[in-house]
């Protein structure tokens, strides 16, 4: 007997995708509209790099335009194809729907291994394959936002930003081409973490429902909890050392391209990283035990499983040996489709990814609306915000010292009550509540609804039906 390929990433998400809207009340034309990607371009320039000319494929695809601009980050990787560029570009319409980011969703991708360039190369070839999108309107501050992605960093974006500029001279709205750039070019504090700390907010938020903990078997708290994290890139850094520092989860095993380090009693995730920019690897770390085979570390026992990396590492081929009962998608499409159904039917709870990788993109957002006013947030407001503070803390103790009444507050509390919120902390607050927001719409339909039980569904339901509402209100 033959057995059936699995379902590759771009089919992944179409299944998941039809899964949700068969419990929809959508007409077939309206279903068909939100599925299919737009418009997929791509672009083959050269490059004369180190006495030849080297050429390269770029992509840039386009989801959905129910709202524009569309928004979506640009991935360096030698495995980019057309069909994970649309995949992700379909990931993020739903994203952004589900968040309500005021985007469309797109994607790029451009076929190389940036470790192979040196960074003149890196910058002459990103600011060319940017001149062939821009030209297009692919990047553009109210049609098409980038932003980063695995193997591009604010550095890439800084790149790109200027050459939009360069070849938009009068454009006011230049800097808003692209997202994720850095603070001294129009960036945003907060969003070099953003997808990280979008991950803590949705588990906090996740802890905060009894139901949903019961559904996965947890009681309690983050604190203790035992973590896998799979991938110490951006994202997985971000996300552990916020869980290791401010919840007091406990790091036990951390997976690399070169294997994984494990210790039953944490691992340090600061020295682990430090190591791994160092030396490109986690082998030799003294932080643990190394382990080859990073991949079956993933099936170890734990609390909390955290893929971080690539698409497609929980497979059918590994699906029935993953033991965490919570798994947090941080990466984009981690579990394929096959193995969805296998986790689904063992009763492991899994927070999706079009949910829980929604903070780079909700901080972007807030960069891109920086961006067109022209003005860092709290700006106007953070001193008049202290100065009111400062005004009811002075009359307290006026009145508590005419009254005879022993009143003193702490000086720390005192700092803390009268300092007004700078844009770092205007950011987290926007960023915590937009996860909170998110989760609960997925939350109230998990459990609101017979027919659907689990969040993944509940998620695209919730994305879905805010699209359809966008069509349908243009005449669609």
């Amino acid at each position: 007997m033959t057995e059936t390929a699995e379902p590759g990433f771009r089919e992944s998400v179409d299944l998941m995708f039809n899964r949700a809207a068969a419990m929809m009340d959508l007409s077939p034309g309206l279903e068909e509209k939100i599925r299919v990607c737009n418009a997929t371009y791509v672009v083959r320039f050269g490059v004369r790099l180190r006495g030849a000319i080297h050429t390269f494929t770029g992509y840039r695809s386009v989801h959905s335009e129910h709202m524009e601009p569309v928004k979506g980050g640009i991935r360096y990787a030698t495995a980019v194809t057309q069909d994970e560029v649309e995949a992700l570009a379909a990931l993020m319409t739903y994203k952004c729907a589900l968040v309500e980011a005021p985007f469309g969703g797109s994607k790029g991708g451009l076929c190389i291994d940036p470790r192979e360039w040196d960074e003149h190369e890196l910058e002459r070839i990103t600011r060319r394959f940017a001149y062939e999108l821009a030209k297009r309107d692919l990047i553009h501050p109210s049609q098409n936002v980038p932003a980063p992605d695995m193997g591009t960093s604010e550095r890439e974006m800084a790149w790109i930003a200027d050459q939009y500029a360069r070849m938009n001279t009068t454009d006011i709205n230049a800097r808003a081409c692209v997202t994720g750039k850095p603070l001294n070019t129009g960036g945003i504090k907060g969003r070099v973490e953003a997808t990280g700390r979008g991950v803590q907010y949705g588990l906090r938020e996740f802890f905060r429902h009894p139901d949903d903990k019961a559904a996965a078997g947890l009681t309690g708290t983050l604190a203790g909890k035992r973590v896998i994290v799979q991938g110490l890139g951006n994202v997985g850094y971000h996300a552990a050392k916020f869980l290791q520092e401010e919840d007091g989860a406990i790091i036990t095993t951390i997976i690399e391209r070169d294997g994984g380090l494990h210790h039953e009693e944490g691992l340090d995730v600061e020295r682990v990283h430090d190591w791994l920019m160092r030396h490109g690897g986690v082998a030799g770390c003294p932080e643990g035990k190394h382990v080859e085979d990073g991949a079956a570390l993933l099936e170890q026992a734990c609390d909390i499983l955290i893929p971080a990396a690539l698409e497609g590492v929980i497979h059918t081929g590994n699906a029935e040996r993953i033991k965490a009962p919570l798994i947090i998608e941080a990466a984009n499409g981690p579990v394929t489709f096959d193995a969805d159904e296998i986790l689904r039917a063992k009763g492991t709870v899994i927070i999706p990814d079009l949910y829980a990788n929604a903070g780079g993109v909700t901080v972007s957002y807030f960069e891109w609306v920086k961006n067109l006013s022209h003005i860092r947030f709290g700006r106007m407001q953070r001193r008049n915000e202290e100065a009111h503070a400062r005004m009811l803390i002075d009359e307290l103790e006026r009145i508590a010292a005419q009254s005879g009444v022993e009143f003193a507050l702490s000086p720390e509390f005192k700092e803390a009550y009268v300092s007004g919120a700078d844009e770092l902390q205007l950011v987290r607050s926007g960023l915590d509540d937009t996860m909170r927001i998110a989760y609960q719409a997925m939350h109230t339909i998990w459990h609101g609804r017979d027919d659907v039980t689990d969040l993944r569904t509940a998620a695209f339901i919730a994305a879905i039906e805010r699209v359809a509402a966008s069509y349908r209100a243009k005449g669609l």
